[in-house]
């Protein structure tokens, strides 16, 4: 079972502050993850991604990575992707320790880490491509691994307000999202009408222009 720790000194409301930054700006397509997650030495981490999209995902269209790379600088190493299927791609430094955890009919495509260890620390990158959506999604998660649990606080009141602040703030996610493809299908739908116009006025000119021929 995935166990993910809050941070020391880390409260509900800042936790969701991280989330309201990753999701922020809605474009095409927006990739929402937690930008810091904590696990314990030698369990089992799951580190989440998802994606919005006013498109539904195309297996024969869709591309996914997953990269570690161990410092903000460093050299980033594939271990995951999608090209007409989910393919873990064995490395020395996970072996065969990273499985697709997601559901790609939900356009989740969260991954789990078994056995964590010290040397899993570092940045994960989550890409997505979801044509024809022409933004390429990046969400990015920093993994820290603790070797032992924090002492117990009650955190009652912050769970619940975290909650409830994280229950409003999906909602309005979402509401920008279907605002923004109404919004794009009627544009769609004016450039249509526009073109349909365009090739009337060219019917009725080239009708006018045989009827002035016929009465010469």
């Amino acid at each position: 079972m995935p166990l993910m720790l809050p941070s020391q000194g880390t409260s509900a409301a800042s936790c969701v502050a991280l989330l309201v930054i990753a999701a922020s700006t809605v474009y095409s397509m927006d990739v929402l993850v937690a930008q810091q997650i904590n696990a314990l030495n030698g369990t089992m981490v799951r580190i989440s991604c998802s994606f919005t999209s006013c498109y539904r995902l195309d297996p024969t269209k869709f591309a996914m990575n997953w990269t570690y790379q161990e410092t903000v600088n460093g050299t980033e190493e594939m271990f995951m992707t999608f090209k007409n299927k989910i393919t873990p791609l064995r490395t020395d430094h996970f072996g065969d320790r990273v499985k697709f955890a997601g559901n790609l009919d939900k356009n989740d495509l969260s991954i789990t880490i078994s056995d964590v260890q010290l040397t899993d620390e570092g940045i994960y990158n989550c890409y997505v491509r979801n044509p024809p959506d022409r933004i390429q999604g990046h969400g990015i998660i920093q993994l820290s691994v603790v070797t032992e649990l924090p002492p117990p606080r009650d955190s009652t009141i912050a769970v619940a307000i975290g909650a409830s602040i994280g229950g409003m703030l999906a909602l309005v996610i979402l509401s920008m999202v279907v605002v923004k493809c109404v919004r794009r299908h009627k544009k769609q739908e004016l450039i249509s009408d526009e073109q349909k116009m365009e090739e009337e006025g060219k019917t009725d000119g080239e009708g006018g222009t045989e009827e002035g021929t016929k009465q010469l």
